[in-house]
């Protein structure tokens, strides 16, 4: 798992208009680059939809229509996004959601979706954690796990943060460092 921390990593998420990319929309990227461990850039767009945020979105996102409709168009977006992330490790939490969404918008814009590697912290989080360390592998329960410094709000950028941070933590774990003793952790929130 050192030789993960030293590769280039980009951390990655996604807000949307909806659940499935085949019926929802890109709102927002945002990403967060990692060498040798350590933060070295950060990426935030939002993306113009075509169609309306819907009211449910607009309240767990608080991305609103005119933001999204002052945002790059989706082709502009994706094409700095993938400028950002080239020749890096992808990583996501909850990964196909993000990479069904961002690689279905770069089909619909006739962009190259690269063929980088994925790492998925909800899977490996799931490896290494069991029902003793945390109720459940959600964002949120494990950002308050490993002392995120960004808690997840639903906001790509804040949420790639968590992610980024929950990564290291997953990563010292791997290697044999667990966290210090911590109450057991309810979740409410994903």
């Amino acid at each position: 798992m050192e030789a993960l921390a030293n590769l280039g990593l980009v951390v990655v998420d996604v807000e949307t208009t909806g659940w499935l990319h085949e019926q929802g929309e890109i709102t927002e990227i945002g990403a967060v680059r990692l060498t040798g461990g350590q933060v070295t850039g950060e990426f935030s767009s939002l993306v113009h939809t075509r169609g309306p945020v819907p009211p449910d979105i607009t309240a767990l996102t608080g991305i609103t229509d005119d933001m999204v409709g002052r945002a790059p168009l989706p082709a502009v977006a994706l094409r700095t996004f993938l400028a950002f992330a080239s020749d890096c490790v992808l990583v996501a939490h909850n990964a196909p959601f993000d990479l069904e969404f961002l690689t279905a918008a770069c089909a619909a814009c006739q962009l190259a979706w690269p063929s980088a590697a994925v790492l998925d912290t909800a899977v490996l989080a799931r490896l290494l954690l069991g029902p003793d360390d945390v109720p459940d592998c959600r964002l949120g329960t494990l950002a308050g796990y490993f002392g995120a410094t960004t808690t997840p709000c639903h906001r790509a950028l804040a949420d790639a943060k968590a992610t980024a941070d929950v990564l290291a933590g997953l990563l010292r774990l791997a290697a044999g460092v667990r966290p210090a003793s911590q109450p057991r952790l309810i979740s409410i929130a994903s």
